[in-house]
């Protein structure tokens, strides 16, 4: 901040700008570009005034005084002519000292020239003998007319036409008194009145330029900062909508943004569009094997890899989790759909440098091809093309035809008429007798929903919970589940059948979209039943799915509720998982056990998984045991827990707990095949 106490304005002026210190250098530049501008003007009037003094002193006698005066004035006009030049001449205005210290210096030069200007033109009064000369009213006059011009010019900074004015007209004063007289005396009082008007008529022009230029600066400096808040704004906002738009992970759009840019890309292009959704094959594996940094570093890297094999006007999008989707219109698709999707899977299973090829990651694509623009439609069909992609085997690309339009339809009628038959309660729970001691003594049941559609027959559970979860109605249709399984176990207790468990299904969008955990807890609590008479069965990939899943499968296993990894063989299981999870059983999916006897290699996986369960202490039960000779293969491996038709089919309740008491009544009779069956 400038010493305003050296700079010579006036404290009125210093206080007015109390509020503005921040920016009162600034206001000085201000100040003394004004007053050099006002001196550039007044260099030539004083030139030709002092020349004009000259000549009149000079015609009225006085020559010598003449040539001195001109003399002095001349050199005090060269010497501000000359810091003229050196201070303003050889900068711009755009360009004024940088620092408050050059600017004080500035002005203290330019006060201390134009003093000594106005020392010069206080000798005005010997050109015309103090004013006694018949020249004396030119004299007074070109005085006066001077430092009022002096004000009237230079009232950016007040110091500097103050040190114009005050010597000449002291001097005048001073002059006016010598010769005395009562007219010169009030003329000499009158100067002093008229030098306090000039001093108090340049601060008070000194106080509204400094208003002003401060004001000017406040408003610059106003613009400057909304321009930089609009400007702040506009990138916030558009950094708002890329984030919004944008997986944050692998740069690629999301969902939501993945919609609005196919909305507008539809509308542009025309038909026929491809639409593929694509999953992930084995992802869930890496991130329990490798970690979830090691995972994200695999998503960024399956993003590069399918970006650098699409066209760059194809959209493509990270849908969610290990999947994405991508679109393109197919007549201008340099390559065929399924080529391009044969590439992608290609792409993907490429060796990774962060597990090189301890671990594999593919690609399951489901594709659509239509000529229609609604993306809910399109959605559907490529949804389902990826669940059959996965279903065949995984690895592989399944296009939408006619063999998927039945289940479309079929899912389409499932979801429009589930909701009446929940509440007309059409949808019941069966139970399959799952049996222990080599196939002869029941030890569990399992809850299967069932429901038998009025026009459509009976519905897959698969489809049944698959289409509940997509329309928003797995919670209704778990709470049913869970009813009928907590009253099976309270019937099983009350028939004194304590040792029978009753098995229920969780599938992974349950088990991640809804609070499993505490609705089965609760569940059992408020019927005051024993969590050690239910077991919740899960897939593998459920089991591997998020660390919310594994927090809940925890919160039931330590409550007592047994554990099983159904399906075990067909998915992702690693022992890490059997190991961190509190596994109770595992099931033998029924692809290895169904035929068993005609197939060396199922009967090699059946071994080792038997092996395995035996080594870690954990149940194995063989499913599908559908003839005798499975049913004795296992018996020969050593299999104890077997489920299946050929034992028991699927049946109401009230019929299975008639089943479970005549087991458990009658005894066991050899049959005609040589094995033990339950009689009846």
């Amino acid at each position: 901040m400038v010493d305003t106490t050296l700079s010579g304005e006036s404290p009125g002026a210093s206080s007015a700008f109390g509020e503005a210190s921040c920016s009162d250098w600034r206001v000085r530049v201000d100040q003394l570009v004004e007053a050099q501008r006002s001196v550039a003007i007044a260099l030539p009037i004083n030139g030709l005034l002092t020349l004009l003094c000259a000549a009149v002193a000079w015609h009225a006698g006085a020559t010598r005084m003449a040539l001195l005066w001109l003399a002095a004035s001349l050199s005090v006009n060269i010497a501000r002519g000359v810091l003229q030049w050196r201070t303003r001449g050889r900068r711009s205005a755009a360009t004024p000292p940088v620092t408050p210290a050059a600017v004080e210096r500035q002005l203290r030069a330019l006060w201390v020239v134009t003093l000594a200007s106005g020392c010069a033109w206080a000798t005005l009064p010997w050109l015309c003998a103090l004013y006694t000369t018949q020249q004396s009213l030119f004299f007074l006059a070109v005085g006066c007319g001077i430092t009022a011009g002096a004000v009237s010019h230079g009232g950016a900074c007040a110091r500097v036409p103050i040190a114009f004015i005050t010597p000449p007209i002291v001097s005048t004063a001073i002059a006016l008194l010598a010769v005395g007289g009562f007219d010169r005396t009030m003329l000499a009082a009158t100067m002093v009145l008229y030098w306090a008007a000039l001093v108090a008529t340049a601060r008070q022009a000194e106080a509204t330029f400094r208003r002003a230029s401060a004001l000017t600066h406040c408003m610059a400096t106003l613009n400057s900062s909304l321009e930089s808040a609009n400007a702040s704004a506009q990138s916030t906002a558009s950094e708002m909508r890329h984030r919004a738009d944008h997986d944050h992970l692998t740069g690629l759009l999301n969902r939501a943004g993945f919609l609005r840019a196919a909305a507008a890309q539809m509308e542009r292009a025309k038909p026929p569009f491809c639409l593929m959704l694509l999953d992930l094959d084995g992802f869930k594996a890496i991130n329990d094997v490798f970690g979830h940094k090691i995972g994200d570093e695999v998503l960024v890297e399956v993003a590069q890899r399918l970006c650098s094999e699409l066209p760059e006007d194809v959209l493509i999008s990270r849908w969610g989790g290990d999947e994405f989707a991508v679109l393109l219109a197919a007549d201008a698709a340099l390559t065929p759909p399924l080529d391009l999707a044969d590439r992608l899977i290609g792409a993907v299973a490429a060796p990774y440098p962060t597990f090189g090829t301890v671990a594999r990651v593919g690609l399951s694509v489901g594709l659509h091809l239509t000529h229609d623009s609604e993306m809910p439609e399109m959605l559907s069909c490529a949804d389902l093309a990826l669940y059959a992609a996965k279903a065949a085997g995984r690895n592989r690309c399944h296009v939408f035809g006619d063999d998927l339009r039945s289940t479309l339809d079929l899912r389409r009628d499932i979801e429009r008429d589930l909701p009446a038959a929940l509440i007309r309660a059409e949808v019941d729970v069966w139970f399959q007798p799952m049996f222990g001691d080599g196939g002869t003594r029941v030890f569990g049941l399992e809850a299967l929903v069932r429901w038998q559609h009025p026009t459509l027959g009976w519905i897959m559970p698969a489809d049944l919970m698959a289409t509940a979860a997509k329309a928003g109605f797995a919670r209704p249709l778990m709470d049913l589940i869970l009813d009928r399984v907590c009253t099976m176990i309270a019937a099983l207790r009350e028939r004194g059948v304590d040792h029978v468990t009753v098995a229920m299904n969780v599938s992974p969008r349950e088990m991640s979209q809804l609070p499993v955990d505490r609705m089965i807890l609760s569940a059992l609590a408020e019927r005051s039943l024993p969590p050690t008479a239910l077991e919740i069965e899960i897939t593998e990939e459920t089991a591997l799915d998020t660390a919310d899943c594994a927090r809940k499968l925890m919160a039931l296993s330590n409550a007592g509720i047994r554990i099983a990894i159904d399906d075990f063989g067909i998915g992702y299981s690693s022992l890490s998982l059997l190991r961190t999870l509190k596994v109770d059983s595992l099931k033998i999916d029924r692809c290895f056990v169904s035929g068993l006897a005609d197939s060396a290699g199922d009967q090699v996986l059946v071994k080792a998984v038997l092996n395995l369960g035996q080594s870690l202490r954990i149940d194995v039960t063989a499913e599908g045991v559908e003839s005798i000779d499975d049913l004795r293969m296992l018996r020969t491996f050593g299999c104890q827990m077997m489920q299946g038709y050929h034992l028991a089919r699927p049946m109401p309740m009230a019929q299975c707990l008639a089943f479970v008491a005549d087991s458990q009544a009658r005894s066991l009779a050899p049959g005609d095949d040589g094995v033990h069956r339950l009689a009846g």
